[in-house]
């Protein structure tokens, strides 16, 4: 074997070896949510429930860690995961370009549009910004369903108020000081379909702009784990493949939301 052989080979051998060293190896991996949420993410009884906490347990199971959860308000969510208070945010968010500046995401476990709601005796059809003109709107905060009202509706001359909880909103909306409520369309069936929304409706047309609404639903990870991206992309596959995804699906939905 020439010299160069011999070095070019221990070049290798070190670096395999400075590769094994900085791979983690994950038995426990902590998740943050947000805990007010319904149906995806909710506390019953002082333990949380709801579609991302039945898919992030399948998930870990399929990655054989143990996983633990916590609640965190949503607009410190990012900030917590980044500061190392978990390793994963499995909580509805969308992947959108701005959050991928700041933190990773695995592929999309749901797909679900934006929808306006409104009260069933407002009237309202159409919910172009322009229809929408003088009209009190509301959304919950540092969402990408506030970022849309304020941007398009906002500019436009209707009034947005946000709020730190979708439930806020909702109520609210309930009561008649707002319009019009916009938010994710899977997450308003849930209550649109229980006695406190059923003073309300779908209305309007439905939003998937990707500038605004991302592509999808991911967990979010910090970028210098992309090991643990990995491991949840396949575990992902593995779910959808062998129907333990349709099973939670059926759970909440009567359609599927993958």
């Amino acid at each position: 074997m020439s010299l160069v052989t011999h070095i070019a080979a221990a070049v290798l051998i070190v670096a395999a070896s400075a590769a094994g060293a900085s791979a983690k190896e994950w038995k426990t991996v902590r998740i943050g949510t947000e805990g007010a949420y319904p149906p995806f993410n909710y506390i019953e009884k002082g333990e949380l429930k709801g579609f991302d906490i039945d898919i992030a347990k399948a998930l870990c199971e399929k990655m054989k860690v143990t996983c633990t959860f916590q609640a965190q308000d949503w607009d410190g969510i990012i900030p917590a995961l980044l500061a190392g208070k978990y390793d994963a945010i499995v909580a509805s968010m969308s992947i959108t370009d701005e959050r991928k500046k700041q933190i990773a995401f695995t592929d999309k476990y749901y797909l679900s549009p934006a929808s306006f709601t409104a009260r069933k005796e407002s009237k309202i059809t159409d919910t172009s910004p322009a229809a929408l003109k003088g009209k009190v709107l509301g959304a919950q905060s540092a969402t990408i369903h506030s970022n849309f009202l304020e941007d398009i509706y906002g500019k436009a001359g209707a009034e947005v108020k946000l709020y730190g909880k979708q439930d806020e909103a909702n109520l609210d909306l309930a009561n008649g000081r707002l319009d019009a409520v916009l938010a994710d369309k899977t997450v308003q069936y849930d209550w649109l379909n229980s006695k406190d929304g059923a003073c309300c409706q779908y209305v309007g047309a439905e939003y998937t702009d990707t500038k605004y609404f991302g592509d999808g639903v991911g967990i979010g990870i910090r970028k210098g784990d992309a090991d643990l991206v990995t491991m949840f992309n396949k575990a992902i596959k593995e779910i959808v493949a062998d129907g333990t995804y349709k099973k939670i699906n059926e759970k909440y939905f009567p359609f599927s939301i993958y």
